[in-house]
């Protein structure tokens, strides 16, 4: 509704600024144009086979967290648009700037005013009029006096000032509506990239939970080795002080996974115990797509709401030049009014209790200490610090999404090696567990191979962990969440 009523203000003052424009007279200061940016050709691409590896130029999906196929995670992003606080305060903010942007519309309409009055008057008897009111026909008894009538006032806006205004403030509306997407997407990527976090670190939670397990079965076929005589007490303390690290780990673990569900709580607006109850229950980190769809970098532009916001900033600073310019010149304004003013109430309708005035008012600015020409030197600066802003936002999302990329492909590369790094670390520490068995090797080594494996299937887990909030990042350096969602 809010998106609604704006795009209907938008209408109603453009057609308010086509009419005055033809009736009021010329809009000194700058026209804004869009200003023209560098485009690249592709993003960054250093893959050997000369296209970059699980992404493709189709368009970015709106709601990317479905590729993740998980159940779960949409059902929160849902939850997290409804009900999170930042984004409620990015929604009044817009509110107060549509606001805005209708106040600084009614200045180009009439202003319409109705009045009434009663009064119960006296002149002094000391005064000049009282004194010689004898000499004069001057009423000096107590009388009523009754009256009521309209007034009108209208800024014919020669110089375009009023219409510059709205201009602006119609620019800065909609730059609190593109505000407003950027902060859902930041809250769809902050959703997405606590509930992977969070089941990454459950994965390596339940990793270490079950090498403890192990370590601990490990210290009693140690204990009871020693016990044989089949070892030494070294071994036994070296068995239990690596259960010991391995126990160490897991308090940490549990309160991250805490912090995350009390982050996504966050995010959601309510309290962890308000948050559904799969959130407790271990699951894997979810699987990114083979292919992710980043489109074309031309369409980045017009996609990333920052972009789109700072442009709409850039429009409202041009048009700020035109308000200041228009105060050097000269300000016309038309003012009438018409009323009935009778000292009998019975006479308050007769013809010839009417009054009226009517006429124009011309303000000329003569001399103001410079405060017009220091005015118009603030706008000016004001422009082309938003100019710059604005290259520097474009600047910015190509390097993003560029970044985003490397980290999400190279990332691939980084999953297959640790693939085989714990495959290969299981294998070792299975023998090595069998040849201590035996009676071939001493503890150090099943202690080394041990330590090994849990190190690779925790690296393994934080691995796919980071693959996936690679995906979220990219995703929101390419802008997409915000489309058919507001």
């Amino acid at each position: 509704m809010t998106f609604i009523r704006l795009r209907h203000g938008l209408m109603g003052s453009a057609l308010s600024l086509g009419l005055l424009t033809a009736l009021s007279g010329c809009m000194v200061g700058p026209n804004f144009t869009a200003p023209r940016t560098a485009v690249p050709s592709a993003y960054l691409d250093d893959s050997p086979t000369g296209h970059a590896p699980y992404v493709s130029g189709d368009a970015v999906d709106p709601q990317w967290w479905n590729s993740f196929d998980d159940p779960l995670l949409t059902k929160l992003e849902t939850m997290a648009v409804k009900q999170n606080l930042d984004l409620q305060i990015a929604t009044q903010r817009l509110l107060e700037s549509e606001a805005q942007a209708q106040i600084e519309g009614a200045k180009l309409y009439p202003n319409l005013e109705g009045n009434a009055a009663y009064s119960r008057n006296k002149v002094s008897d000391n005064s000049p009029t009282g004194m010689f009111g004898a000499a004069f026909p001057v009423v000096t008894e107590p009388y009523n006096l009754y009256q009521y009538g309209l007034q009108t006032m209208f800024d014919l806006d020669l110089w375009g000032k009023n219409r510059r205004a709205v201009e602006a403030a119609v620019a800065n509306a909609k730059a609190s509506e593109e505000a407003r997407r950027a902060a859902l997407l930041n809250v769809e990527a902050a959703v997405a990239t606590n509930y992977i976090q969070l089941r990454g670190t459950q994965a390596v939670l339940g990793i270490t939970q079950k090498n403890l397990e192990s370590a601990n079965q490990l210290v009693q076929l140690t204990v009871e080795r020693q016990q044989a005589g089949l070892t030494t007490s070294l071994d036994v303390a070296n068995a239990k002080a690596t259960a010991a690290q391995i126990s160490s780990e897991i308090p940490r673990l549990i309160a991250q996974r805490d912090a995350l569900i009390g982050q996504i709580g966050l995010l959601l607006g309510q309290t962890p115990q308000g948050l559904p109850q799969d959130l407790l229950t271990p699951v894997p980190v979810p699987l990114t797509p083979p292919t992710v769809p980043v489109g074309l970098p031309s369409s980045l532009l017009t996609r990333r709401p920052d972009m789109r916001e700072a442009l709409d900033k850039l429009h409202a600073a041009t048009a700020e030049i035109g308000v200041a310019k228009a105060a050097f010149f000269p300000d016309v304004t038309l003012t009438a009014s018409a009323s009935l003013e009778a000292m009998q109430f019975s006479n308050l309708n007769e013809w010839k209790s009417i009054t009226y005035g009517l006429g124009p008012t011309v303000t000329i600015p003569i001399f103001e200490g410079g405060q017009l020409h220091g005015q118009l030197n603030l706008r000016e600066a004001q422009q082309k610090e938003a100019a710059i802003s604005y290259a520097k936002t474009a600047l910015t999302a190509f390097t993003q999404v560029n970044t985003a990329l490397v980290n999400y492909t190279q990332e691939h590369a980084t999953q297959q090696a640790l693939q085989t790094d714990v495959r290969q670390s299981g294998i070792a520490l299975g023998l090595a567990e069998d040849q201590y068995k035996q009676g071939l090797v001493d503890y150090l080594t099943v202690l080394t191979a041990q330590q090994a494996y849990l190190a690779a299937q925790q690296n393994q887990a934080q691995s796919l962990e980071k693959l996936g909030t690679d995906l979220v990042t990219l995703y929101q350096a390419l802008g997409g969440g915000w489309e058919g969602r507001y």
